[in-house]
């Protein structure tokens, strides 16, 4: 039996995905495991993986189309299997068929183009529409009248086919502006799409179901041109999900932010200690990020520091502490900013964590992270330190309570037993959500990471 390809539903928020590139095509041979298609969802890209073997029988949404969640774009089976969806209709029983004198019933004629689109009305005259069950299920998933759509099987039968070519001919809209003009009875096709290359989105048909004044549209005057030198470009799907996340965490959390210089000097000399050893173990070069962010998942894993590690459930009525750390690393991309997540990180070794760390960070940078790859995260560090940043406030990701950012390292004057001399010093910025962390257990937390990362052999004692 054929097995659906699906359109995964990679967030809570994810309401569609977009079809990049299919790595196979129609009649190819597959494994479990092989690589299908990448798509595109709110944050990043990604490689859809098969779930069986089989043969590639049938790419139901080409690369371009934008395919709402779970909706299936495609079915593997065996060679030669016809899915039931595209089979052609089955033959009309012979009680259906009126008798006959013995004689033999001729072949029907080929039907044209023409004649088929006469067949739909004839059926909607006797309340009947021909159509199989996955047209009928398509339809109602896509908000279609299945009487505005012509069948191509025998007698008119609608097929799953002919919803999707109906579907591809009318104005692209997003699922919910669908829903809205079949629920207010609104003619897609009269519908002047604003989003993205005309996408048809809710507020159009917000706007059209608003009262309308007595100025027709002819009346109304011209937009203004736009100055020489202003270019509008629409927001990325990743760019709108970032400002909507960005958005609700500064609004609904009331954050405050404490800042930390550390002398950075013995966790520079641990560094150069073990960079070839763990270079040589694991492939991989240590990273200044990789020692802070492993202090931080040891400073969070001490009981009294267990509220910088939790986050808000329930409606903000409930608290969530977590008893591990899944520590997400924010990735600056061109087009935007994405955390991927080290799980886990609690139980790692120093060049456990390394691997872990440049691995989910390589996957965000080539678009290739997996959904789970970057969800569940209980605690968050960014790092603006290789661009000279020498303060910032970091807005949390949410649920997360808090989030800390890493500063530039600094040559700076300071005063060691009455002295004054030059130490590489660098600013740690923590913000903390106040429902849950008090300002001074947000510095009780920085106090212990501070001492930590000024005494860095203790990372090596695990």
């Amino acid at each position: 039996m054929a097995v659906e390809i699906i359109m995964p539903k990679l967030g809570v928020d994810m309401s569609e995905g977009e079809i990049i590139e299919w790595k196979k095509e129609e009649g190819d041979g597959v494994q479990e495991g092989d690589i299908l298609l990448e798509i595109m969802s709110d944050k990043t890209n990604m490689e859809l993986e098969a779930e069986a073997s089989g043969i590639l029988l049938k790419i139901v949404h080409p690369a371009g189309d934008t395919v709402p969640v779970t909706e299936v774009i495609g079915y593997i089976g065996e060679q030669g299997e016809v899915v039931e969806d595209l089979a052609p209709a089955p033959k009309e029983n012979k009680a259906e068929t009126p008798a006959s004198t013995g004689a033999s019933t001729p072949s029907p004629e080929p039907v044209s183009a023409s004649a088929q689109t006469q067949v739909v009305p004839e059926l909607q005259e006797s309340g009947k529409i021909r159509a199989t069950p996955a047209a009928r299920k398509l339809a109602c998933d896509l908000g279609l009248d299945l009487s505005q759509i012509s069948g191509t099987g025998p007698k008119g039968r609608i097929h799953r086919e002919d919803v999707e070519n109906y579907r591809i001919a009318q104005p692209k809209v997003t699922p919910l502006a669908r829903k809205m003009a079949l629920d207010l009875g609104i003619d897609l096709s009269q519908v002047k799409g604003s989003g993205a290359f005309g996408k048809i989105t809710k507020e159009d048909i917000l706007a059209l179901s608003q009262p309308q004044t007595s100025q027709s549209q002819e009346d109304l005057p011209e937009p203004a041109p736009l100055p020489e030198g202003v270019e509008i470009k629409p927001m990325s799907a990743m760019r709108k999900a970032i400002a909507k996340g960005m958005t609700k965490s500064y609004l609904t959390a009331p954050t405050f932010t404490l800042n930390y210089d550390i002398d950075m000097t013995n966790l520079i000399a641990l560094r150069k200690q073990v960079i070839d050893p763990i270079m040589d173990k694991t492939g991989f070069k240590v990273t200044f990020t990789d020692l802070i962010g492993l202090a931080v998942v040891r400073t969070l894993m001490k009981p009294e520091h267990e509220y910088l590690n939790a986050s808000l459930i329930n409606d903000a009525k409930d608290i969530e502490l977590h008893r591990f750390v899944n520590l997400g690393i924010a990735v600056g991309l061109d087009d935007g900013l994405i955390v991927p997540v080290v799980q886990g990180a609690d139980q790692m070794s120093l060049s456990e964590f390394v691997v872990a760390s440049k691995t989910v960070i390589k996957k965000a940078q080539t678009g290739k992270l997996k959904a789970a790859e970057m969800s569940g995260s209980t605690f968050s560090i960014t790092n603006l330190g290789m661009f000279g940043t020498k303060s910032f406030n970091p807005i949390i990701n949410q649920p997360n309570s808090a989030i800390l950012g890493v500063c530039a390292t600094v040559q700076t004057p300071t005063v060691l037993d009455g002295e004054i001399t030059i130490r590489p010093i660098m600013q740690l910025c923590l913000t903390i959500d106040h429902r849950i962390v008090d300002g001074m257990n947000g510095a009780k937390f920085m106090v212990d990471l501070k001492h930590l990362l000024e005494n860095p052999m203790e990372l090596l004692i695990w």
